[in-house]
């Protein structure tokens, strides 16, 4: 097990953790990043967030942002689908 400052704690898999609520959260992957930020949409797993964001130069702001619209004019929908590349 490794733990890096202001990261997440590596772990040499596979791996089961339990969480809050009894779920088992499994992973078959040889070497698991388990979040301790808690920001991690990922969760149990990190995917990073704990890293500070910057803007590149240039990079258009998303404040401001308008919703995506399709062809009609009516605004977009986006289903998620099952993320392949989860643990």
């Amino acid at each position: 097990m490794s733990v890096a400052p202001e990261g997440p704690v590596l772990v040499e898999g596979p791996v089961e953790i339990v969480l809050d609520d009894g779920t088992v959260a499994r992973s078959d992957r040889f070497m698991v990043a388990i979040c301790t930020c808690r920001r991690s949409r990922t969760y149990p797993w990190c995917d990073t967030s704990h890293r500070p964001r910057e803007k590149a130069a240039g990079a258009p702001s998303h404040d401001r942002c308008e919703p995506t619209r399709n062809g009609d004019g009516t605004r977009a929908r986006w289903t998620p689908s099952p993320d392949r590349n989860s643990p």
